[in-house]
């Protein structure tokens, strides 16, 4: 990967970090630290917290679960602010799955004895009977060729249930037994969508005693799932962009992001329709500001279900195009009243995927001082939500996020009642004036981690060699 120009980025004078990490007050009222105060205005005074909450009220009024009549809604309206706002937009599709259980029922005979056995999640409905052979854990490369044509006894351990299926289907496997590695239970496993075959659990002592029996012999089994299966849906992500308006071009490209869909029943007013709200309101007072850098606000869809909408999103940028993203924002739950209890920063937090400070958190950080929050903003170590895809990009990438939780986190509480518009404020002042250091033309081009491996040294900070 080619190496480009190293630039600093120009911060707040005021602000720096010392080699523990902890951020500091430096002398205030320094000459680049009131020009950034001034084009941080030019942003955060424009940000209207009412339109915010007008946004949320509108998407809870029904929940967004992925995949249905509610996420399309939800998803065109978002496409419709960003094309009322000048931006060049797409709804992306991408297919989920959803399990099918419809008077589940698993028959596992052998010997004329039924194991009664636990179906699968999104099992294959189908009847084989075939020899069994055991295949200890199914790992990558050790299923033999002999499995082709009978029943995968199979432990469970060390890799995920669809892989297990899969490296055994496709060596020509016709079912699946699987026990358990402890406990018990027979209640576990998962397939996955195009994995026909059907697929059941049983306890450890009952797969046990089947390897023992084989000891004495091979042995036919009848395996038969009914009422479980797979159903394709479409889920989508929102898709905005604004590139600068004039000549000048750095080829960079900042993103701004959050998911659009709920959990099913629950109407989602924080979860995540004020996420939204503020990616909505940013780049409407974005739209019109000089810039050299292209904006990007994404919405994504089946966050909820795994992170399924980012991924989706990630997997179809080029290599070339993830090399020009120089930082992901992501907000996710930012309006709640009833979260983050007594922390600092009104619990606003920075979470990264491996906990350490990047472009992203440098950066808000620095303008979380400036702005009407009055102080650094802290980072910690999370994952589960949709900045994780970029993070594993090598692009710099942040959740903000309010905690600890609220306690009507994925319930049907979760109403627009529980808003509070200072904390929708607060966090998009910060993720404004942020973003806006990064496109504004003033500003250099951006060096970053993806593009240079080496730690970027920023004038604000005081980093050892190496940390």
């Amino acid at each position: 990967m080619k190496k480009k120009k190293m630039v600093s980025v120009l911060l707040t004078a005021g602000l720096v970090l010392s080699v523990n990490g902890v951020y500091a007050q430096g002398n205030g009222g320094a000459p680049n630290s009131n020009a950034a105060s001034a084009f941080d205005n030019k942003i955060i005074k424009k940000i209207s917290s009412d339109n915010m909450y007008n946004t949320i009220a509108l998407l809870s009024q029904e929940p967004r679960t992925a995949g249905t009549p509610g996420e399309l809604k939800g998803a065109q309206y978002i496409k419709s602010q960003f094309e009322k706002y000048g931006y060049e937009t797409e709804l992306q599709p991408f297919p989920i799955y959803e399990v099918v259980r419809n008077n589940v029922s698993g028959i596992l005979e052998i010997g004329g004895q039924n194991l009664k056995p636990y179906v699968f999640s999104g099992s294959y409905s189908g009847e084989v009977m075939a020899e069994v052979i055991h295949v200890g854990k199914a790992l990558a490369g050790t299923v033999p060729d002999a499995v082709r044509g009978k029943i995968a006894l199979i432990e469970r351990g060390d890799n995920t249930f669809v892989e297990k299926i899969q490296n055994v289907l496709d060596k020509g496997a016709v079912g699946v037994i699987m026990y358990n590695n402890s406990g018990t239970s027979n209640a576990f496993g998962q397939a996955s969508y195009g994995q026909n075959i059907p697929s059941v659990g049983i306890t450890r002592a009952q797969g046990l005693a089947l390897v023992e029996q084989l000891k004495s012999g091979p042995f036919t089994a009848q395996l038969k799932v009914s009422g479980s299966g797979l159903v394709e849906k479409t889920s989508y992500n929102v898709i905005a962009k604004m590139k600068p308006h004039k000549n000048k071009d750095t080829g960079q490209i900042v993103m701004i992001g959050a998911h659009h869909d709920s959990v099913p029943g629950g109407p989602g007013a924080n979860d995540d329709a004020s996420g939204v709200s503020a990616v909505l309101e940013l780049a409407r007072v974005m739209s019109n500001m000089p810039i050299d850098t292209e904006l990007r606000f994404v919405t994504f869809g089946s966050e909820e279900k795994g992170l399924l909408g980012s991924y989706h999103y990630a997997s179809t940028l080029s290599d070339a195009e993830a090399d020009k993203i120089v930082a992901h924002f992501q907000m996710d739950m930012i309006g709640s009243k009833d979260a983050g209890g007594d922390n600092a920063a009104n619990g606003l937090i920075m979470y990264t995927i491996d906990g350490k400070k990047n472009l992203v958190t440098d950066l808000a950080a620095s303008a979380g001082a400036r702005t009407a929050l009055g102080e650094a903003v802290p980072y910690g170590q999370l994952g589960r939500s949709d900045h994780q895809p970029f993070h594993e990009l090598g692009i710099p990438a942040a959740l903000f996020i309010h905690s600890p939780l609220e306690p009507w986190y994925h319930t049907p509480a979760d109403t627009i009642d529980k808003i509070d518009k200072n904390k929708l404020q607060e966090t998009a002042e910060i993720v404004g004036a942020s973003v806006y250091q990064i496109a504004r033309p003033d500003t250099p081009a951006l060096q970053h981690s993806r593009v240079a491996p080496k730690p970027v040294d920023y004038d604000f900070e005081n980093r050892p060699p190496g940390a």
